[in-house]
């Protein structure tokens, strides 16, 4: 389906807006055309005076005749004429600017929350920056065309409608031949419109590929830096800024040949009627006050359409960015949010797993895995990276799908729960935890906006984030600048684990919570999860066995499969992997 029609179906709630702002364009033209016929009137009135075409038609009913009389009824119908043609250009500004503003807000919104939903093998193959270019600087393309775009498109088919009916009133022969041109000019502008579109795509695509390298590299700064590349990724900025470059000279080579073309066509029209239109009324078959008119009004027609240039430039730019802003709109949603409520109160947490299979691409990560978590034990995950500790965790949130088996939590299905209330069941502190560009109260609190300062400031407490508070210049109140730059690793991962323990889930999941943190860091946390992992089912994932000593159960994994299993007192007595881990990160012989 065309860009235009789909967006239009997709503005279907805004179809009241966009027949009043229609009507607003087509009445200001009206207007705007008027004051040509008022000059074509006042030249026909000083040349006829009382004989005038005003004086025997129009004005003979209340008896006004007089050449000065029909002057002043012409200057108080041209102030009309121009205060009706200003309230509308003021009606039409406000309502497609205010369209503009809406759609445009309701497309990044919608999009936006459909990016939230999508699952996150879709992101796997997709870059940051680029959706960032779709959802900023595509969808601001759109509001730029509906600013003023629409309005121009309306207004020339609006003109050329009104000006020929003119035309063939006054003079049909003349008509003929003066819009003459109007098609050829419409057919070269559709003709450079098609040819622009696939350019334009591909300047959207470029400015994708810009953004995409731009955010990798503030993302990477640190890394930039204290390797000292700051050239090469100069030179690597330079090269993507330089393919944005070319892919718009491309189109700007011939979206530039639309106004000459154009031109040329203006111009013949122009001259039609400024050469035969002048014969006609030297051998008295026009007048000389319709003859003005025709002349005025062919300008009126043929030089606005120069701006079809622009207008084709910017629909086609803002048509290229509505494409790729619907497509990932269309982008299907694999993983369905909606599902079977439950109470999170009441919930358990406790897990099975029966017969998990899971694959990134060819490469197996968890095979046919069976398991148990009862209700309120803390149960811990080891293994060497890769071995698809993590990726039973995501399966768990619902990140991905399993593609064998199921899992099932409280003995129903996690597939049949809606998917936000079992989110809500669950704590989650991974190893790079995100913050907010918010105080630290704000991220503690991040998903909890009811949280009282007492309850931010227990989970703080229990966190052992209250000393590191205590000692920031604003305490609760100071802002941990974008991703929580201001703060260390460990004082992150505190926070981290104060929004886990304030959010009170039956489920608690470490993933790696420890692994980046130093040794004083990690103690602090391990005693805030001997209290707060207490009643509650938890799962730890981690290389360190050190912080896994006291958990009910210990799992080692290997290529997907357990292999071990067992206390940690049980599996140091059966002298197997795990005993052998053990050894050789304490040490012992």
């Amino acid at each position: 389906m065309h860009p235009l029609k789909r967006l239009l179906a997709y503005a279907q709630g805004h179809r009241r807006e966009i027949r009043a702002a229609t009507l607003y364009s087509i009445l200001n033209k009206f207007f705007d055309i008027l004051p040509e016929v008022l000059i074509g009137a006042a030249v026909d009135v000083v040349v006829r005076g009382e004989q005038s075409f005003l004086a025997k038609n129009i004005l003979v009913g209340v008896g006004i005749t007089d050449t000065w009389q029909q002057l002043l009824f012409l200057g108080a119908l041209n102030m009309v004429v121009w205060m009706g043609e200003s309230w509308f250009e003021f009606l039409l500004e406000l309502k497609w600017r205010g369209l503009a503003q809406n759609i445009q807000h309701e497309l990044r919104l919608d999009t936006y929350g459909h990016v939230q939903k999508l699952e996150l093998a879709y992101f796997e193959n997709q870059r940051t920056g680029s959706l960032m270019s779709i959802l900023n600087d595509d969808i601001n393309q759109l509001e730029r065309f509906l600013n003023g775009g629409a309005n121009q498109i309306i207004q020339v088919v609006c003109s050329s409608l009104m000006v020929s009916a003119v035309f063939f009133a006054l003079q049909p022969g003349l008509a003929l031949i003066a819009l003459l041109p109007v098609p050829a000019i419409l057919f070269g502008t559709f003709w450079f419109q098609k040819r622009l579109a696939p350019r334009y795509a591909e300047v959207r695509e470029a400015a994708g590929d810009v953004s995409a390298r731009l955010n990798n590299n503030l993302l990477g700064l640190a890394t930039i830096k204290a390797f000292a590349t700051e050239k090469l990724e100069a030179d690597h900025i330079a090269q993507a800024s330089q393919g944005y470059l070319e892919s718009n000279a491309r189109a700007i080579r011939l979206s530039s040949a639309i106004t000459p073309v154009i031109r040329m066509g203006i111009l013949a029209g122009f001259t039609a009627t400024l050469v035969y239109g002048g014969w006609l009324t030297i051998h008295g078959d026009l007048a000389v006050g319709a003859y003005s008119v025709l002349v005025f009004l062919t300008q009126r027609l043929l030089w606005p359409m120069t701006r079809l240039a622009e207008v084709a430039d910017m629909y086609q730019r803002s048509m290229a960015a509505t494409q790729r802003a619907l497509g990932l709109l269309d982008t299907p949603i694999r993983i369905a949010y909606e599902g079977e409520h439950f109470p999170v109160a009441q919930a358990r947490a406790a897990l099975r797993f029966e017969g998990v299979g899971f694959a990134y691409a060819e490469q197996p990560t968890l095979q046919d895995l069976n398991l148990e978590v009862p209700a309120g034990q803390t149960v811990a995950f080891v293994g060497s990276t890769g071995s698809g500790k993590s990726t039973l965790v995501k399966l768990l949130l619902r990140f991905y799908e399993p593609q064998q088996g199921r899992i099932l939590f409280d003995g129903r299905p996690i597939s049949e729960l809606n998917l936000q209330d079992l989110r809500r069941c669950i704590g989650y502190v991974a190893q790079d935890s995100f913050l907010t560009d918010g105080t630290i109260a704000e991220n503690i609190a991040y998903g909890m906006a009811e949280a009282s300062d007492a309850q931010i400031h227990e989970a703080a407490r229990l966190s052992e984030s209250l000393e590191f508070i205590a000692r920031l210049p604003l305490g609760f109140a100071t802002r941990v600048g974008e991703r929580g730059q201001k703060l260390s690793g460990g004082q992150r991962q505190r926070l981290a684990l104060a929004r886990a323990i304030l959010k009170n889930p039956p489920l608690l999941i470490l993933d790696e919570a420890t692994s980046a943190v130093d040794n004083e860091t990690e103690a602090a946390i391990q005693r805030s999860l001997n209290v707060v992992s207490q009643g509650r089912t938890t799962l730890v994932i981690a290389h360190r066995l050190s912080t896994v000593r006291q958990a009910h159960c210990i799992h080692l994994l290997e290529h997907g499969r357990i292999v071990e299993s067992g206390t940690h007192e049980q599996l140091l007595a059966q002298g197997g992997a795990y005993a052998a881990l053990w050894r050789l990160q304490t040490g012992e012989l």
